[in-house]
């Protein structure tokens, strides 16, 4: 999994035919035909086991063969990866001619502006993945993963695409076994993880993931955070919990893409620069392991000197108390 220092905003989730059906696009691919016929024509240079692995093989072995191929043409061509990487990442098709191994492939439509067919995204996938360190969820793929893996998938979709890969998740689960497999899970989620799973049972699994929320809120830290992200009255946290769901709010923001602006406005909350400093002071005392970034947002974008020097004081700290901890 990726932590929620991504070099790249979240993407959506991808909507990808079945392996079947990828497989089937693999072998009417140009390349792919070639390396069948040469095969068939008994020419010495053919690749045997290739051949048969593409044209005979189960869609595993066909799609894990192919992607050794893309990865042997690509690899050595930093334009190429690049190229599919931006189709991958861009919203509308590229204008002139298709690169000639991105066609042979069969990862790209040819005729006009070319785009990315579905097989280009499963291979773009894989790309960014081993590029950027992000792995783009597939709808449909979280099904059977536990808890973690759910909270950790659905950071990047939209609500309804979340709540239709929820419907299969929960799908085969019973309902209060499921709230508390999330609730178990929220503890060790990142921060903007923790945020959909806090709303996931406060929204979406009724009065089950209503109690299972209410059975964590003496829970250290992760008490404090759903207290504060319902809006719950009544529950006064610690100093140091109070600094760890400042800095667990503020680094989801950071996880989710926002703007440094956005991520600064989230702690000043109307506040004056020396309510500010005050609060930027505590964020040192929270453990956290988002602290270092979010403190990092506040020294080098913060526009109140006042406020930016608080938070190179509050950075040193956190290293001292991280040093006397050892």
């Amino acid at each position: 999994m990726g932590t929620y220092n991504d070099m790249l905003p979240l993407q959506p989730p991808l909507r990808l035919p079945p392996d079947d059906e990828l497989a089937d696009a693999v072998r009417v691919s140009p390349l792919a035909a070639e390396i069948m016929r040469r095969e068939e024509a008994g020419d010495p240079r053919a690749n045997a086991e290739m051949a048969a692995a593409l044209r005979d093989g189960p869609a595993e072995l066909t799609l894990r063969t192919w992607s050794e191929v893309c990865r042997a043409l690509l690899a050595p061509e930093e334009a190429l990866l690049l190229e599919v990487v931006r189709l991958f990442l861009g919203s509308d098709p590229a204008e002139g001619d298709s690169p000639d191994v991105l066609a042979s492939l069969g990862l790209v439509r040819v005729k006009g502006p070319y785009e990315l067919t579905p097989l280009g995204l499963w291979i773009g996938r894989q790309v960014l993945a081993e590029a950027a360190g992000q792995e783009v969820p597939v709808m449909g793929s979280l099904a059977g993963q536990d808890a973690a893996a759910l909270l950790h998938g659905l950071r990047s979709y939209p609500q309804a695409e979340r709540d239709e890969e929820l419907a299969g998740w929960l799908e085969g689960r019973e309902p209060t076994q499921a709230a508390a497999e999330i609730a178990v899970a929220l503890g060790k989620a990142s921060p903007l993880g923790r945020a959909v799973g806090v709303e996931l049972l406060a929204t979406r699994l009724g009065e089950d993931g209503r109690k299972a929320l209410d059975g964590l809120l003496d829970e250290p830290r992760v008490g404090a955070v759903i207290s504060a992200r319902l809006e719950r009255e009544g529950h006064d946290p610690a100093p140091t919990d109070l600094a760890w769901v400042l800095v667990d709010m503020a680094a989801a923001l950071l996880e989710f893409g926002s703007d440094t602006s956005e991520i600064i406005e989230s702690l000043a909350a109307g506040k004056d620069a020396d309510e500010q400093a005050r609060t930027v002071a505590l964020l040192a005392l929270g453990d956290h392991p988002g602290t270092e970034l979010v403190l990092r947002v506040f020294i080098e974008h913060h526009p109140d000197s006042h406020v930016s020097a608080a938070a190179r004081k509050a950075l040193r700290r956190l290293h001292g108390l991280a040093d006397a901890r050892r």
